[in-house]
């Protein structure tokens, strides 16, 4: 039987988990993940889980958070006057937002709190700080 290795493409089930037990992503009432092995469009670990996987094999990964997402970084939370979003933005705790930096790329912050006159944003990745628990089968190499 064929075993995946870096360069195929694979489509895979996955359940994401957070330590607690709770499901943060999953595939599994959706169309399987489409993805190349190495083509670094997924987490490495994650990636690397997939090599020498048979079409039908299931197994547990466990992502430490400095493997994942990293830990949160302070420098990209930010406390602005609350007049510099616009007036029409209904502010709620984890609204996601995009925002531009200097050059004009795109990028999302968090509302993480808020209040008459200021508004927190928090720029890091909504797992950062998390260990991640996924559950895989691989379903077919493309």
């Amino acid at each position: 039987m064929a075993k995946a290795k870096t360069g195929d493409t694979v489509k895979v089930h996955y359940t994401g988990k957070l330590d607690n037990g709770d499901i943060f992503d999953s595939s599994i009432d959706a169309d399987p993940l489409q993805f190349t092995i190495g083509g670094k469009q997924m987490i490495p670990a994650f990636e690397e889980a997939m090599v020498e996987m048979a079409v039908g094999e299931k197994k547990s990964i466990e992502i430490p958070a400095d493997g994942a997402y990293g830990q949160p970084r302070e420098e990209l939370t930010q406390t602005l006057d609350r007049s510099t979003l616009p007036d029409e933005i209904e502010l709620q705790v984890g609204l996601r937002l995009t925002a531009q930096d200097p050059d004009g790329q795109p990028f999302t912050v968090t509302v993480a709190a808020f209040d008459d006159k200021t508004v927190t944003l928090d720029g890091n990745h909504p797992l950062a700080g998390e260990d991640l628990t996924f559950d895989v089968e691989l379903v077919e190499i493309v």
